[in-house]
């Protein structure tokens, strides 16, 4: 049996850039003598090349691997939850929802001050959209003098996995039941989290 079940793989290349788009915080992994290094960045997606672009601080250690075409794998997370049998229409067990983005590439460092200057603004107008009630000012003085502390890297995808696990093999009522169920526990779990963390 192939695992995972096909009908839980996703590779329509627009639902996975959807999620890279919605949930741009990755974790990207490089391998260094046997031994992962794995770090969380926001990575965009460069619509004309179909690359992601990043920047990571010069003193992470997995800096000397984002060059040189070097392997990364890269993840991304987009909503995910228990489902009850409760909440299904028929006889079901319980289980796990989830939308997961696998991806492989080659990575290639951009040494061009520039360049980084450009792609942290075009990084920022992204992340503050739709409102942009912040704009990262190309003359702000705080960015230019951070400019020697950050890399610049862009990832040619090689590879695209989509993990959508949503009961597709449901009936189509408890599909939608549990379509709804991963909404609302996500928008009440995330406040939960943080009023028991942070009261």
């Amino acid at each position: 049996m192939k695992y995972p079940p096909k009908h839980h793989q996703d590779n329509d290349r627009n639902h996975i850039i959807e999620v890279i788009k919605a949930y741009p915080l990755a974790t990207i992994i490089s391998v260094k003598d046997n031994a992962p290094l794995i770090t969380h960045l926001p990575l965009i997606f460069r619509e004309d090349d179909e690359k992601l672009i990043g920047h990571i601080d010069i003193y992470n250690p997995q800096t000397v691997l984002l060059k040189d075409n070097n392997d990364l794998t890269i993840l991304f997370y987009g909503p995910q939850c228990y489902i009850s049998p409760s909440i299904y229409s028929t006889t079901q067990l319980p289980t796990w929802n989830y939308i997961r983005v696998h991806l492989k590439g080659k990575v290639k460092a951009i040494e061009s001050t520039e360049a980084l200057k450009e792609s942290l603004i075009k990084m920022t107008e992204f992340l503050e959209a739709p409102d942009h009630n912040y704009v990262l000012d190309a003359n702000n003085p705080r960015l230019d003098a951070n400019l020697n502390y950050i890399k610049l890297f862009e990832i040619d995808i090689e590879s695209w996995e989509g993990k959508f696990k949503l009961s597709q093999d449901k009936h189509p009522k408890d599909i939608r039941n549990a379509r709804a169920e991963l909404a609302r526990t996500n928008q009440e779990n995330i406040k939960a989290f943080l009023d028991n963390v942070f009261n």
